[in-house]
């Protein structure tokens, strides 16, 4: 499914208060709004059913094939 795309307008203090807390929770600002909305939809009892998962927090895990083709240029392994 296809993520919707907003404009949104923020004051610029709201704005840095919130970035500074995404990174803190070491997400985007963009995820960290998308945290929030769907924590007050939750709590309100709107949150539909079967809404999709969130991303988790954080970087993403790398897979195995992320690290294909860094064996050949790997230093510690010259010598």
């Amino acid at each position: 499914m296809e993520r919707k795309k907003i404009l949104l307008r923020l004051d610029p203090v709201v704005h840095d208060a919130l970035a500074r807390w995404a990174s803190d929770d070491l997400r985007s600002t963009n995820s960290q709004i998308e945290f929030l909305l769907r924590r007050a939809l939750s709590e309100a009892g709107r949150l539909p059913d079967g809404v999709g998962r969130i991303r988790p927090r954080g970087r993403p895990r790398k897979t195995p094939d992320d690290e294909e083709g860094h064996e050949d240029g790997d230093a510690s392994e010259a010598g």
